[in-house]
């Protein structure tokens, strides 16, 4: 039996399933404004972000070279802690998809990968300048930035309309959103897509069946990443749609298209130059911008409040998760420590996945108002039905 090779295949499909998690959390950074305006019906929307996700994803592989040679010292990684990397990542994703809270999937695989790794090699075994360059400054600005443009871009579409009809202009900006969101999901696939690539590339660098000079992963690599992001796009993710698109500001079609906009501007820019972004910190900065930029709009600060904390401890929180996930495969040793720790996976996923059975949030009732109480975020939905 090649122990090593059908590592290799658990950590290939694993890492695939972190794929399909990061496109289903995901999915409201493009387009949770376009459900909330009505621009786009619910399940028109996440079929419509599947799609160019897809496309998206065979655009560029920048990011993908980030996170397989920038982050942690290819020399030292094995396939036990791009594993254990990956538990922490997934782990981390479902929890806040049950809770609703618009997380970074990158964040939580990068703080994954790092705290297996620190558990396996200590702290020489992290590219901190790469860390600190590619992922902790840009993960600062970008909400920042992104939040500064959306509010310029919502005063000026404001301004500017002043004095015309609502009603007339309320249309035109609809149509406008379906365009700046499709340019949001294109630019999510260039950048979120491209990191299971890399962190695939990396476990075949480890097997020893590519090269750390490669530039590019092999094909079937690019090819199952895409459709796994576009998978776990199309099922939804209603939870955080519902935060991004109703919690955070009670939105119109101008702050929606000036917010998409500044979110697909930043974030294809980021994947341009290699930069490892958070597409969910650079949404919500856009939002929140647009709630700004707009005279007399509400913007629910306290909700803010909780996402940024989230923010906050998603590095160390999916790290921790990590050098668990890889102590306990080292621990076991082998083969066996990996299965220990992949049942161990599917076991909290299903909890987690029965708990969120309490509360369905569906393409049904994702745009009920939002009431602050804590017992209404999230409605029940008066259907059956999948919810993600």
């Amino acid at each position: 039996m090649n122990e090593p090779l059908i590592i290799l295949c658990l950590v290939v499909v694993t890492a695939l399933a972190f794929d399909f998690t990061n496109g289903f959390h995901d999915t409201g950074n493009a387009m949770a404004t376009s459900i909330a305006t009505g621009a786009l019906t619910p399940k028109v929307a996440v079929t419509l972000s599947a799609v160019l996700n897809l496309v998206g994803a065979f655009l560029s592989t920048a990011v993908a070279a980030t996170i397989a040679k920038g982050l942690v010292d290819a020399n030292l990684v094995t396939l036990e802690i791009v594993f254990a990397g990956l538990v922490g990542g997934i782990t981390w994703n479902l929890l806040t998809w049950l809770l609703g809270i618009p997380s970074s999937s990158s964040h939580a695989l990068i703080g994954g990968v790092i705290g297996a790794m620190l558990a396996a090699a200590g702290t020489s075994g992290v590219e901190w300048k790469g860390v600190v360059s590619n992922v902790v400054l840009p993960a600062v600005l970008s909400p920042l930035i992104a939040g500064l443009v959306a509010t310029l871009g919502t005063y000026s579409v404001y301004r500017s309309t002043r004095g015309l009809e609502e009603k007339r202009t309320e249309r035109g900006f609809r149509i406008g959103q379906i365009g700046s969101a499709s340019l949001v999901s294109l630019a999510h696939g260039t950048n979120d897509a491209q990191k299971t690539m890399g962190i695939i590339f990396l476990a075949l660098i480890s097997y020893g069946s590519v090269s750390a000079d490669d530039s590019l992963p092999p094909t079937w690599v690019i090819v199952s990443c895409a459709v796994a992001i576009a998978l776990g796009t199309y099922l939804g993710g209603w939870r955080i749609i519902r935060t991004l698109g109703k919690g955070l500001v009670e939105i119109k079609s101008p702050q929606g298209m000036a917010a998409e906009s500044s979110s697909a501007a930043i974030i294809l820019l980021a994947s341009h130059f290699g930069f490892s972004l958070s597409t969910t910190h650079v949404a919500t900065g856009s939002i929140l911008g647009s709630g700004v930029g707009k005279p007399g709009a509400q913007v629910r600060w306290n909700v803010a409040l909780r996402m940024v904390t989230a923010w906050v401890v998603t590095l160390p929180s999916a790290a921790l998760v990590g050098a668990l996930a890889y102590g306990i495969t080292a621990g076991i040793g082998g083969l066996a420590g990996v299965l220990v720790v992949f049942a161990g996976l599917i076991a909290v996923s299903l909890v987690i996945w029965l708990r969120s059975r309490g509360s369905v949030v569906s393409h049904d009732n994702v745009n009920d108002e939002w009431d602050d109480s804590a017992s209404s975020r999230r409605p029940v939905a008066s259907a059956a039905g999948a919810e993600s």
